[in-house]
């Protein structure tokens, strides 16, 4: 029987495959969702270098959240990902959920990016 990590890890690779699959162009935004926290960064596959990172553990961020794990934390760090992002001049991006169903707090981050001007 296969254990809830390693389905997790199967649709993460695949997703990942897909991405690759159709030939990223534009930067990628990674999402990782972890227990406490959510970290969010834009990553150049090309130059395989990090551009621009956001989390709930930002010290910009430090007094205004409540907590790491609430979807209102995530729609402030999707916001402030993508004004990061527009400043260094990145404007598209593809969405790598990182094999996390498009629900909840994956959903608010990325509709936070959107409306802070990020086109996916």
């Amino acid at each position: 029987m296969i254990s809830k990590q390693e389905r997790y890890e199967f649709r993460k690779v695949r997703s990942r495959n897909r991405l690759f699959e159709n030939g990223i162009k534009r930067p990628r935004l990674s999402v990782y969702r972890g227990a406490k926290h959510l970290y969010a960064q834009v990553v150049d596959d090309k130059k395989g270098a990090t551009l621009v990172a956001a989390s709930s553990l930002d010290k910009e961020l430090k007094g205004k959240l409540k907590s790491g794990k609430s979807i209102e934390s995530a729609k402030v760090v999707g916001a402030l990902l993508a004004k990061r992002a527009i400043a260094k001049g990145v404007t598209e991006v593809c969405f790598d959920r990182g094999g996390r169903i498009y629900h909840g707090r994956i959903k608010a981050l990325a509709d936070a990016a959107r409306e802070a001007g990020l086109k996916f």
